[in-house]
């Protein structure tokens, strides 16, 4: 359990406070860095990093876990709101992510920002389709499907 709750902390420590960015656009007076967020990126990791096997959009992707659909979200919506609601479901993320997946997700800070962009970007989502899962992610969806049945 203390592991798990390392791990899941690490994780999303990491994700929010990724140290240097090359592509960042906004840096504070405190030195923070806020990492750009491109949707069609995100659309892309989204897919490549498995949030598709548990999460779906537009009725594309799994059904462990709440569907991710922009009109689902807040607008406007804080991105550390965001992370935060993550935040709290970390430990079963975590262990489902181990169960379905065989491994946990990791995310830097850039990469956790485009995903948040696009699960708020409707037009964006419109493009996403099973076209966008890398070969290893279609496999343990199939799988995953044959399970179910």
């Amino acid at each position: 359990m203390i592991k798990t709750t390392f791990i899941t902390a690490t994780i999303l420590a990491s994700a929010l406070a990724a140290p240097a960015l090359a592509n960042s656009d906004a840096t504070g007076s405190s030195g923070l860095i806020i990492p750009q967020m491109d949707a069609e990126k995100g659309r892309a990791l989204y897919a490549s990093k498995g949030c598709v096997v548990c999460h779906s959009i537009r009725d594309i992707g799994g059904t462990d876990a709440p569907a991710l659909d922009a009109e689902y979200m807040d607008s406007p919506m804080n991105p550390f709101d965001f992370a935060a609601r993550m935040w709290r479901g970390a430990e079963t993320m975590v262990s489902m992510q181990r169960e379905e997946l065989g491994y946990v997700i990791e995310l830097d800070g850039e990469e956790l920002a485009s995903i948040i962009a696009f699960v708020h970007d409707a037009d964006e989502q419109k493009k996403f389709s099973a076209d966008d899962f890398p070969e290893e992610i279609k496999e343990i969806i199939e799988e995953l499907d044959g399970e179910d049945h």
